[in-house]
């Protein structure tokens, strides 16, 4: 039987990846419709700013991209930069939110916030934007759908 070898692994100048705050966005690939981009985002942790104790969500992000559609990598590096940063639920939501659509000025966006419990409650924060004369399509039912 061979013998196991143990070593250790240099590490490297710089992270592969890092926090960030930057959003970059490419171009809508389909700008002439509306369709729902979704994101699910179960590992979210922040600080709480009163205890310093982490705190934990599920964001789910929806939104009906105009001219930009954002990059998935630099989403998770964006979510990323809140780990050790103290804000309430509703402040971290709402600032998501904000800073998603300053970077793609969607036609919709919504973010939904799944906070786990502490102190025996669980929240819940929903923000929505919607952008000034955007209307959706009125809904379709096919019969016999489920």
């Amino acid at each position: 039987m061979a013998k196991i070898k143990v070593g250790t692994r240099p590490r490297p100048a710089a992270p592969p990846s890092a926090p960030s705050r930057k959003l970059d966005v490419f171009p809508n690939p389909a700008p002439e419709r509306d369709y729902v981009i979704r994101f699910d985002v179960p590992e979210f942790t922040c600080l709480c700013p009163l205890t310093g104790q982490p705190d934990f969500a599920h964001f789910t992000i929806e939104y009906i991209a105009d001219a930009h559609c954002v990059e998935t990598k630099s989403l998770k590096q964006y979510f990323w930069s809140f780990r050790n940063e103290g804000a309430f639920h509703e402040k971290v939501t709402n600032a998501i939110l904000s800073d998603l659509v300053a970077a793609t000025k969607p036609r919709f966006a919504r973010i939904h916030a799944d906070w786990f419990v502490r102190g025996g409650i669980r929240t819940y924060v929903t923000a929505e934007h919607r952008a000034k004369g955007w209307k959706p399509a009125p809904p379709v039912d096919l019969p016999g759908a489920a």
